[in-house]
């Protein structure tokens, strides 16, 4: 079976800017309880069947703004266990309340954190403190262990630690072992708990690195796009390591596929709604995500847990367009799904 999932971000109101959100979360302004909770009623609406709380914010400042907090530290960057909040979480608790009155069970959610490898290089850059990094990893299970523990009508599914720089930052100085002590240290609590623990990374170059790292299960890989990146990866080493996949089937780099389309009409599409939109309507369609699924699946079969867009969609132009690509995704697995059982 292979689930859908989403990577959490998401683009906001249209008449709802960045700096609004920013300051809304800042002053406790009730009205980002609402934005979260419309977006991630959309995330259901599409279908998806483990979405990710609606992330507005920036990745690294969601954590490191509370980490970095002295009024929410124990000693220098090891946040107190009640300080580790994910504030979104308990902004869609209403949402699993709804959920569940109408289906008789608990929402299953998506939590993702921004893993101690990437906060560690946003905060002190190329130079190798070990202890630091394990300062992160440990504030970050924290996280996790609060969102679990507080959680009433949610039913944390899986815990994503988003490591976009491992296998692109040239700046990474710690040795192998280190980065799987810290990821281990990250991710020990969900695997305690029996959740699903995927890192998302942005190159699979050294997923035989995250294959070491006992409590990561899931590798994600962003394959709808860079559909070569695949290439790197042995289903052996996810055999022998008790690994799977999270696969990207659709693709959320808009910006090339805005360039592309500017190419084929001699326009600026930004322009021209009704032309952008052909990213949905024609690139990004469900036969088109079928396709691409079931050519991993060739490669891959019952190794691929996960599927869903490559990355989030944080970026894109409207949450309409948004909801479209996340509604074909989920049309897309469903139709590979059913060919293959019908074969």
């Amino acid at each position: 079976m292979i689930l859908f999932d989403d990577i959490g971000s998401y683009p906001l109101p249209e008449d709802i800017s960045r700096d609004q959100i920013s300051f809304a979360i800042k002053s406790n302004d009730p009205r980002i309880t609402k934005i979260l909770r419309d977006a991630m009623r959309q995330k259901i609406e599409a279908g998806v069947d483990i979405p990710t709380y609606p992330q507005f914010q920036d990745m690294n400042q969601q954590f490191l703004g509370i980490i970095n907090d002295e009024a929410n530290t124990e000693e220098p960057l090891l946040v107190r266990k009640e300080k580790a909040r994910i504030m979104e979480l308990e902004a869609i608790e209403e949402i699993g309340a709804e959920y569940y009155k109408k289906n008789g069970r608990k929402l299953n959610i998506r939590v993702c954190v921004t893993g101690p490898v990437e906060l560690y290089l946003k905060q002190f850059g190329g130079t190798a403190y070990k202890d630091i990094l394990n300062a992160f990893a440990t504030s970050i299970d924290r996280f996790i262990r609060n969102s679990i523990d507080s959680a009433r009508h949610l039913q944390i599914a899986t815990v994503s630690i988003d490591e976009p720089s491992i296998g692109i930052n040239p700046q990474l100085m710690f040795s192998d072992s280190d980065l799987i002590e810290a990821l281990e240290k990250a991710a020990k609590t969900a695997a305690s708990h029996n959740i699903d623990t995927e890192i998302h990374l942005h190159s699979p170059l050294h997923y035989k690195l995250i294959c070491r790292v006992p409590s990561i299960s899931i590798i994600g890989v962003e394959s709808a796009a860079n559909p070569s990146y695949l290439d790197l990866i042995d289903k052996k080493d996810l055999e022998d390591y008790d690994k799977f996949l999270r696969v990207g089937v659709s693709r959320t780099d808009i910006f090339n596929m805005a360039a592309a389309l500017n190419e084929k009409y001699g326009t600026n599409v930004w322009k021209e709604p009704t032309k952008l939109e052909e990213i949905v309507t024609v690139m990004e369609t469900p036969k088109t995500i079928a396709i691409r699924l079931d050519k991993i699946y060739d490669t891959f079969g019952e190794r691929i847990k996960y599927a869903g867009p490559d990355c989030g969609l944080g970026s894109w132009p409207t949450q309409e367009m948004a909801f479209k690509l996340l509604m074909n995704t989920g049309t897309g697995i469903k139709e590979f799904l059913k060919n293959r059982n019908q074969g």
